[in-house]
């Protein structure tokens, strides 16, 4: 194959002569170049259609106003927060003051109702229990703040209720010492007869003394032993003036020989309260109150129930 060339440098045309091979090999150089120029012209063409705008001063300064105004929302949430977590902190402090308090409380009652060391544990949960429950458990929250709160909720709640029972077993202890007879029936004065069989004042026979005289001054205070309700305020033959207090439980007790009543039928008196004055009205000697205790009916040795309060 022969090329033909004209060239401003030669005065006349010369002639290129080329074999099959480098005619092939000329073709394909030029079909790739070809190629090349038109898919680089074609990218550019496409770039330069969807290329952003040009980024202006009044952009970046939107920007940086936009971060500022976000650093400040955070800053304000980030105090919030401690404000929240500081509130938090202070309750929890208080809550912790609480539980100590009531540790305390609970020890001193215990000591106060004599009972077994350890049975009253206030550094423990009351004992309890039951079936496991079929509904699947919630997980705990786990932040450290929410899990001392439940920690500290979770600790009143078993000191509430120790000190409920407690407070029960304290209502009922008291209330048993306060219904249960013991004492003497007077403030000043000795023992003139005992509790058994006994020579008659008025007969000097063998008779049997169903209770005990307290001897004294005459007007001098008689007192109940035992919290009760008054079911006789008035004379009754050989007692004279006559108090009768039921103390439940089966116990009643009698104050015979008063001078004066200070007491009616149906009145509640407590333990101590002044029911009468000392005389000696009814079958009596002298200024004395007769004492008897009945359980159950019967008259029981008053001797035992009075040195009870020693």
């Amino acid at each position: 194959m022969n090329i033909i060339l004209f060239t401003k440098c030669r005065q006349r045309p010369f002639a290129l002569r080329l074999g099959s091979a480098q005619v092939l090999l000329s073709m394909i150089t030029g079909v790739v170049l070809l190629a090349g120029s038109l898919f680089a012209g074609g990218y550019w063409l496409g770039r330069s259609a969807h290329q952003a705008p040009p980024v202006t001063l009044g952009m970046v300064n939107a920007w940086k106003n936009e971060v500022v105004s976000q650093k400040q929302q955070i800053a304000h949430v980030k105090q919030r927060a401690q404000n929240y977590i500081d509130a938090l902190s202070l309750r929890i402090g208080q809550l912790q003051a609480h539980v100590i308090r009531l540790n305390a409380l609970g020890q001193r009652l215990t000591k106060m109702a004599n009972l077994d060391k350890g049975e009253f544990n206030f550094d423990d949960a009351p004992a309890q229990g039951g079936p496991e429950d079929s509904h699947e458990t919630q997980p705990q929250a786990g932040e450290d703040i929410v899990q001392t709160m439940d920690e500290l909720a979770s600790q009143l709640d078993s000191r509430e209720q120790q000190l409920d029972a407690l407070e029960t077993m304290l209502l009922h202890s008291n209330l048993q010492k306060q219904v249960y007879p013991a004492g003497r029936p007077i403030k000043q004065g000795w023992v003139s007869s005992f509790f058994g069989y006994r020579a008659d004042p008025f007969t000097g026979k063998r008779e049997f003394h169903k209770g005990e005289d307290f001897a004294g001054k005459s007007g001098s205070s008689v007192i109940s032993v035992a919290a009760g309700v008054v079911t006789w305020a008035g004379k009754r033959g050989g007692y004279g003036n006559l108090v009768e207090i039921d103390h439940g439980n089966g116990y009643v007790t009698r104050y015979g020989h008063n001078k004066k009543i200070l007491v009616k039928v149906g009145e509640r008196v407590r333990k101590g309260q002044r029911i009468a004055l000392m005389g000696s009205t009814g079958r009596s000697t002298g200024p004395h109150v007769h004492f008897e205790v009945l359980l159950n009916g019967h008259a029981v040795n008053p001797a035992k129930y009075v040195r009870a309060s020693r």
